[in-house]
């Protein structure tokens, strides 16, 4: 029962690596816009707030944009997220 009340708590799992990922290129809420929106897919700052902090969906095509953008792999935003299933 733990693991579905820590799930149904969250509403992605990668917003916590999202954050990290974003700090690590020294991007601000809105240069992460500003890449996003360069790619195609306009953004707000409120939006990148709600999916670091898991009040958010993240759609399959923004999880692959946030990798273009950060120059990352969907891997390493899913990284670390087991603990999300028990």
């Amino acid at each position: 029962m733990s693991q579905i009340r820590k799930l149904n708590d969250s509403v992605n799992i990668i917003g916590a690596n999202l954050k990290k990922y974003r700090k690590l290129k020294d991007y601000s809420q809105e240069d992460l816009c500003r890449e996003l929106d360069l790619l195609g897919l306009p953004m707000h700052k409120a939006d990148i707030y709600e999916i670091e902090n898991n009040k958010r969906l993240v759609k399959d095509f923004e999880l692959k944009a946030f990798c273009m953008a950060l120059k990352i792999s969907a891997d390493d935003l899913l990284d670390d997220t087991e603990k999300f299933f028990g």
